[in-house]
């Protein structure tokens, strides 16, 4: 570990800090409805869609219309996908794509998970990719938030239970929020050198006389939206390892920032929407706890390197010279410690994107994106996903708290009852659910045993970070499981859709019910949620349900492989 790189995280830090305020008062003014600089082109789109933006829906019709609506885009892609050879804007003439992969793509891209089992230059065409993948990169992002803020009214109203309106919150998150800055930095991408063209593959003879072929394609409209969208999707395979998707530190840079930035604007919108800017700032301080815990591990395992190369006389230290530590897997350009930092980031976030093979991190370095997704992605999060998810362990957070002290348990001035809890309850079990109960049948059946390029806990640790990662739509990998079958595309598929609605539902009801709450004044027996005591308390929570949990899998898997490998036993 270096001054330097300790001083790019601090970099990386202020910035995000920076942000949340302007972007959060922004937030606030759009779900509000006082930003009207597009105001024709909304209207235009109600009328279209013969749409009432006034209707307080109620949270059961929010849910239904938001379930609705990610069945019918995606079939649509499912469609698109299928039909893909008979479509324009394909100079590459790439096939149709196959109906599992089809399957398993618009699932993946409808839940905000991006998970691709394909290599993207070579199966989807210029048309799928900006028609289809894009398109959800913005709309599913945009339903996250919505969520978020439906949440949010929740816990600030007295309103019967009613939310809000999802098409409203649907359509303003995508026009003044998605559209506009993914412009800006799309325009940033391209001036660091991130290509955007329609031009069909270059076929290339290199100085040494061999033939190459390099991809092409509209790819900095596209990284905008997978970085600020939380989405992940890489237009190329390598995804942010690629040179032509990020080609230098500071295109590196704004990749990791676009991730954190609307999160870290939805938590102090989250505050100034309900009142209480300090419980807003404290629910902030313990997401960038957990965040600055989770790098700080990352970077001292992979500086720290492998122990087998040192004891092989490999030099593990920095120096002038070179870059020391665990470099396997990892660019150049970027370093030990913007690998570490951009692989926190995404699994912090359900962003998925990575600039390196996680499955090459020590185990260590590997465990921290791992629990991070099994976490809950509350640590910031994906765009709204972070944010309705602390808010759920929040309450559970308070409940508990209120138990300790022997009374009835209240959160902003409403009482926390059974039926809050079970719904509290089915988001936090449902993970471990589905995640280790994938995992295990895909340890027992030959069909889930057939693609697994590695024996041992590393083997483990892939199948378990699959399903973890698809359940928690983040979409990043370890890559030496081989997804491309009808075993791993439907389950990895099934997964991720129980990941996003399983656990929307379940969030929209929690919210329906505090919204018909009154709120009552709080007395000297109320557990204040804007100290330390709080902050510890909620991180101390979070551990508990999410690492807890998953710690007997975890052992089979990162855990017993460090201390393999401290034994000089791995190779």
């Amino acid at each position: 570990m270096t001054a330097n790189g300790w001083l790019q995280i601090l970099f990386f830090s202020l910035a995000i800090f920076a942000v949340a305020k302007p972007l959060g008062l922004y937030l606030v003014a759009v779900y509000d409805g006082r930003v009207r600089w597009l105001g024709p082109i909304e209207r235009g789109v109600y009328a279209l869609s013969d749409v009432d933006p006034d209707e307080d829906q109620h949270w059961t019709r929010y849910a239904g219309s938001m379930l609705l609506f990610s069945l019918a885009t995606m079939l649509l892609t499912y469609a698109v996908l299928r039909l893909q050879h008979l479509l324009p804007l394909n100079p590459q003439h790439l096939p149709a794509v196959t109906d599992r992969q089809s399957f398993e793509t618009a699932a993946s891209f409808t839940t905000n998970t991006n998970w691709q089992s394909y290599s993207g230059e070579s199966t989807m065409s210029y048309f799928s990719q900006m028609t289809q993948l894009a398109y959800h990169n913005f709309v599913s992002a945009a339903v996250g938030m919505g969520i978020a803020v439906a949440f949010v009214r929740g816990l600030a109203r007295q309103s019967a239970g009613k939310l809000g309106n999802f098409w409203a919150d649907l359509v303003r998150g995508t026009l003044y929020v998605l559209l506009p800055l993914s412009l800006v930095f799309s325009l940033v991408l391209v001036h660091q050198g991130v290509i955007q063209n329609f031009t069909p593959y270059l076929n290339l003879t290199t100085l040494e006389g061999a033939k190459q072929t390099l991809a092409m394609g509209p790819v900095a409209s596209q990284e905008a939206i997978k970085q600020l969208g939380t989405n992940g999707g890489g237009f190329f395979n390598a995804n942010s390892a690629h040179p032509f998707e990020n080609p230098t530190p500071w295109s590196n840079f704004w990749a990791m920032f676009l991730i954190f930035a609307i999160p870290s604007g939805l938590v102090w919108m989250f505050g100034r929407m309900i009142g209480n800017r300090r419980h807003g700032w404290a629910v902030w301080a313990a997401m960038f706890l957990l965040f600055f815990s989770g790098v700080s591990t990352v970077y001292w395992a992979e500086a720290r390197g492998n122990p087998i190369h040192a004891t092989a006389g490999v030099n593990m230290l920095a120096s002038a010279t070179q870059p020391g530590g665990n470099m396997e897997g990892k660019e150049v350009r970027f370093g030990i410690v913007n690998s570490a930092l951009f692989a926190t980031i995404t699994t912090d976030a359900s962003c998925g994107a990575v600039n390196a093979m996680h499955d090459s991190f020590t185990p260590l370095g590997g465990l921290v994106p791992l629990l991070n997704i099994q976490l809950g992605e509350v640590i910031f999060g994906g765009v709204g996903a972070g944010l309705y998810g602390m808010l759920a362990m929040i309450v559970l957070t308070v409940f508990i708290a209120g138990l300790m002290v022997g009374r009835t348990p209240e959160y902003l001035g409403k009482k926390i009852q059974a039926r809050e809890i079970q719904m509290v309850m089915l988001f936090a079990l449902l993970s471990s659910l589905i995640i280790l109960g994938m995992t295990a049948l895909s340890v027992i059946l030959p069909a889930g045993l057939a693609e697994l390029n590695n024996s041992g806990p590393h083997g483990f640790s892939e199948i378990l970070y699959a399903f973890s990662s698809a359940f928690g739509n983040n979409g990043s990998a370890f890559g030496g499981l081989t997804g491309t079958t009808y075993y791993y595309n439907t389950m990895l598929a099934v997964t991720m859709l129980f990941g996003r609605f399983g656990l929307i539902v379940p969030v929209l009801a929690l919210a329906g019910f505090m919204a018909e709450k009154k709120i009552v004044p709080e007395s000297i027996g109320t557990f204040p949620v804007t100290g330390p005591l709080f902050v510890l308390l909620l991180i101390g929570v979070i551990l508990i349900v999410g690492a807890l949990t998953f710690f007997p899998a975890l052992a089979l898997g990162p855990i017993v492989e460090h201390f393999l490998m401290d034994a000089g036993r791995l190779f």
